[in-house]
């Protein structure tokens, strides 16, 4: 007898699975198909042709399965899953890697579940949101399969000095990438159709010596709504024309019209081929259909349900909150202060700046004075802006905030996260010192 705990991860298991519900149950054919597709999480079986692993050539062609689910409030809460099987010349991974995909249009918020499987945490406001977003991440992975660019490692890469003394006239919807091979940085813009000046534009690049390359293919950000140039310094002799080139080449992009994936009526786990394991099946549930819930470390933002975020249980009290806004204006305004600290600490105030509109008390900084804890126009004190003469001082006043907020908080995830900021921090302006 069959079991509710059969689970094809294959299409011919879905077909064997099928034929021996048909021959206990007396159903018809298709009807089998169907029922044994839902069995390894598709819809019916003409999704699961689409979407699971086939035996010969197909099974030997790399691909990558993206999922968002949804809940749309003004089709009186209808929900359900979108999922788009994307298939590649080569591994994802091999592609990008899995932190720098983080970087990519359409990836920063989908999480690796599985080596064939990214799913998005948040349950997002339609069905036609979540089409869009998938597909925005597949135009992504085209581009980098077929240029082979990737995002910049790090902050200088990704910012040269040319572009941050002279920015480009009429920058839109621009992404920063890198020619491995060479090193080069390229600079993709995407304005919408006809919206940079070209004057403007010519004389930029007989100024700063880069040139700027309008290709034919529709682009990442809005197919057919924005134009996609190229930019880069052209002193350096980099084949901008053979750049173009493997643009232009590259097939129409995929657009929501034109939807090509799975669409799933309900929020049923979908669970990938490749995933085996029970911890697996555990991965691959969206963490924004979970209902959240206090640990005893830590607390979610909001008790209704897609509500991810959570903060650690404590306070550091309003004087410990302008203390510490104190010190990050002090770290930021230093002329010691390497350029990827920028990176840690500004997320970091932006979360303690949450945390403090969570925490203070009817009538306490109710008015322009919140905003002032952590941004505005208010300096730092006189004892950190003295402190900021020095890399020591650096080093010390953000040893200081790390303290002040380990005796405030519980020990837990968001604070760790918070806490490796400060320290990734230190050690940057350390590793300065020293070189």
């Amino acid at each position: 007898m069959l079991t509710g705990d059969v689970r094809p991860t294959t299409l011919e298991g879905v077909k064997s699975l099928a034929a021996q519900l048909r021959k206990e149950r007396g159903i018809k054919h298709a009807t089998a198909l169907d029922l044994a597709a839902q069995a390894a999480s598709c819809s019916n079986f003409r999704n699961a042709q689409r979407l699971l692993v086939q035996r010969g050539p197909e099974a030997t062609r790399p691909y990558v399965l993206l999922s968002i689910y949804w809940c749309d409030k003004e089709r009186k809460y209808a929900s359900g899953r979108e999922t788009l099987k994307i298939v590649l010349s080569r591994p994802i991974l091999e592609i990008c890697g899995r932190y720098a995909l983080k970087k990519v249009r359409g990836f920063g918020n989908l999480r690796m579940v599985a080596e064939d499987h990214f799913i998005c945490d948040d349950l997002v406001q339609s069905q036609e949101y979540a089409r869009d977003r998938l597909c925005t991440a597949e135009r992504s992975i085209r581009f980098m399969e077929h240029t082979g660019l990737r995002p910049p490692r790090s902050s200088r890469e990704a910012d040269p000095k040319t572009l941050a003394r002279d920015q480009l006239p009429g920058r839109d919807h621009s992404t920063s990438w890198i020619d491995p091979s060479s090193g080069q940085f390229i600079l993709i813009d995407e304005p919408y159709d006809g919206a940079p000046d070209k004057a403007k534009r010519a004389a930029w690049a007989a100024r700063t010596g880069w040139s700027s390359v309008k290709t034919a293919w529709p682009g990442m950000y809005r197919p057919y709504e924005c134009d996609l140039y190229i930019v880069t310094d052209a002193r350096s002799g980099y084949d901008l024309d053979a750049l173009a080139a493997s643009i232009d080449a590259m097939p129409p992009p995929l657009t929501a019209e034109s939807w090509p994936g799975e669409s799933s009526p309900s929020w049923d786990t979908f669970v990938s081929p490749l995933a085996k394991t029970a911890q697996d099946m555990r991965r691959a549930r969206c963490r924004g259909m979970i209902y959240p819930s206090a640990s005893a470390t830590s607390v979610p933002y909001s008790y209704q349900l897609g509500s991810t975020r959570r903060r650690p249980i404590g306070e550091l009290s309003v004087a410990g909150h302008i203390e510490a806004g104190s010190i990050i204006k002090a770290v930021l305004m230093s002329r010691h202060r390497p350029g990827g600290v920028w990176n840690r600490l500004s997320p970091l105030r932006s979360t303690l700046e949450d945390w403090l509109e969570l925490e203070r008390r009817r009538g306490e900084l109710d008015g322009p004075e919140f905003f002032q804890v952590y941004y505005g126009d208010t300096v730092a004190n006189k004892d950190h802006l003295e402190r900021t003469k020095s890399r020591e001082g650096l080093i010390w006043m953000l040893g200081e905030l790390k303290a002040q907020l380990q005796r405030a908080y519980s020990d837990c995830a968001p604070l760790r996260r918070q806490l490796h900021r400060i320290e990734m921090s230190i050690s940057l302006i350390k590793n300065e010192a020293d070189s």
